[in-house]
């Protein structure tokens, strides 16, 4: 208890506003690392995901990659990307691996948010004369964005614990504390900034959970089948909750 304590005295201490890295400097560098490389990754993967849960291809392959890219270590392709850009481009480095990361969860969502629509609600569509691009953007888009923000939740989180490890290539963010503390041997420097990043990511997750709730579309009747009756999300990666 001793030691929580000295952790939430180090997180309000006034010395947190002064010194080389201001707290509060350290969570805006964290957040717009986190919401940058997710901002980045939702424009590469969420066209392609919707192209795939629209037309089918190429799902089989999506689903290998994003496993595949969920398996890797996380602090060995930021430190591997930073000796591939070089070391005076460490910023990008980090943010390319922040990208890496964060696509899974997003391709995932967009694709299987299209896959898990009522196939009858889609053949209505081009019963009444809708174009592919119609069913698209009026049908398949809007029912599908619940789940599409269940990967943008997902990846989130993923990112915003992952940018703690960019302070090991000198990025700034809240773990060039966890570093210093581990170097200092200051315990107390080790949770508060710790607790920071737990913060955060509850913040973000609940905000994120609020937003799947509201972008749930009102229908007369079920629209989307579940997860469990529904195969391609049964295989396709899950996100927390």
């Amino acid at each position: 208890m001793n030691l929580l304590a000295e952790a939430f005295a180090w997180i309000f201490s006034p010395q947190r506003l002064t010194g080389s890295l201001p707290l509060p400097t350290a969570i805006a560098q964290h957040l717009a690392f986190t919401f940058g490389s997710v901002a980045i990754a939702a424009v590469i993967a969420t066209p392609v995901g919707w192209l795939i849960g629209h037309t089918g291809r190429g799902r089989e392959l999506a689903v290998f990659l994003s496993g595949a890219a969920r398996a890797l270590p996380a602090l060995g392709l930021v430190v591997l990307l930073w000796l591939v850009f070089g070391v005076a481009f460490k910023t990008e480095a980090a943010v390319a691996a922040f990208v890496v990361l964060a696509i899974p969860s997003i391709l995932a969502g967009a694709y299987a948010g299209i896959e898990a629509i009522d196939r009858t609600v889609i053949d209505a569509g081009r019963a009444m004369g809708m174009t592919e691009w119609q069913i698209l953007f009026r049908i398949e888009m809007p029912l599908g964005l619940s789940l599409l923000i269940g990967g943008f939740r997902s990846a989130t989180l993923q990112v915003v614990a992952t940018v703690t490890i960019g302070a090991y290539i000198g990025v700034g963010g809240l773990g060039y504390y966890i570093l210093q503390g581990i170097a200092l041997r200051d315990f107390a420097e080790i949770l508060g900034a710790s607790i920071v990043v737990v913060a955060l990511a509850l913040v973000l997750d609940g905000l994120f959970a609020l937003l799947a709730r509201f972008a749930v579309p009102r229908t007369d009747g079920p629209r989307v089948r579940s997860a469990a009756s529904t195969p391609a999300l049964a295989r396709a990666p899950q996100f927390s909750r």
